[in-house]
């Protein structure tokens, strides 16, 4: 791909792509974010992805939305690592699975469990989906430095559904295990793209929602002021991270 030729989705050109970039879910979220940037620039919109750059701390930052579920973020991230991201930060809400995570509570990703239904079409479900330490220091010192009094880190279940069907779900095992901080839909996609194109990711989230104490889907209510305010929070630590990261 040349410096002139558009991504087929994103629709970005590679030279407006910046080195650092911050993933998100939601296209809305990108404009949040892009809120804390300097100089910021839309650079690409086609269905759910939406991306600009823009400069934080002096170090210019690409955000891009990759939607729900793996399948489709798999698009995002690949056309990102094709204009040559190197360091990138998945943000995003999650459903939080050890007693004493609130909601608006950050997660920082460690590794992630990979049942995203992507990644095990790219490499064996026996290699592991881990988040590049560097980039796992940068968001816990960012934290701290934010203000941030408590921050929960651990494993991550990535999960290709958000509703049940009629089988039964593997989140109860997971559950039970206690061994899973939260559970989102497209982190373990990330970490196996960015192993596959040797660059360093990594993740933070908001909980909107503990499911030690309300497992049904159907109740959860994602819209409350203390998870947007946690997003928020979230939003500026990853940009933070991104911009301490050296070159």
């Amino acid at each position: 791909m040349t410096q002139e030729e558009r991504t087929p989705i994103l629709r970005v050109l590679p030279s407006e792509v910046a080195a650092r970039a911050l993933v998100v879910g939601d296209p809305a979220r990108v404009l949040t974010a892009a809120a804390y940037l300097e100089h910021v620039r839309e650079i690409g919109y086609f269905r759910e992805y939406r991306t600009v750059t823009g400069e934080y701390g002096g170090k210019r930052i690409t955000i891009s939305s990759h939607g729900v579920g793996s399948a489709g973020a798999n698009i995002c991230f690949h056309e990102l690592f094709r204009c040559g991201v190197r360091n990138i930060v998945r943000a995003g809400t999650c459903g939080a699975m050890q007693a004493g995570i609130r909601a608006g509570d950050i997660i920082i990703g460690t590794g992630a469990i990979r049942e995203d239904g992507a990644s095990e079409r790219m490499l064996p479900l026996s290699f592991p989906a881990i988040a590049d330490r560097h980039v796992s220091g940068a968001l816990a010192r960012a934290s701290r430095d934010f203000g941030v009094e408590k921050v929960h880190e651990g494993l991550v279940l990535t999960q290709a559904y958000f509703y049940p069907g009629i089988l039964e779900s593997a989140t109860d095992t997971w559950l039970r295990s206690g061994l899973v901080s939260c559970v989102e839909m497209e982190y373990a996609t990330l970490l196996v793209m960015a192993s596959l194109n040797k660059a360093a990711a990594g993740g933070i989230f908001t909980s909107d929602g503990n499911l030690t104490e309300e497992a049904d889907p159907e109740a959860y209510d994602p819209h409350r002021t203390v998870v947007e305010e946690g997003k928020k929070n979230m939003l500026q630590i990853a940009l933070m991270a991104l911009a301490s990261l050296p070159d």
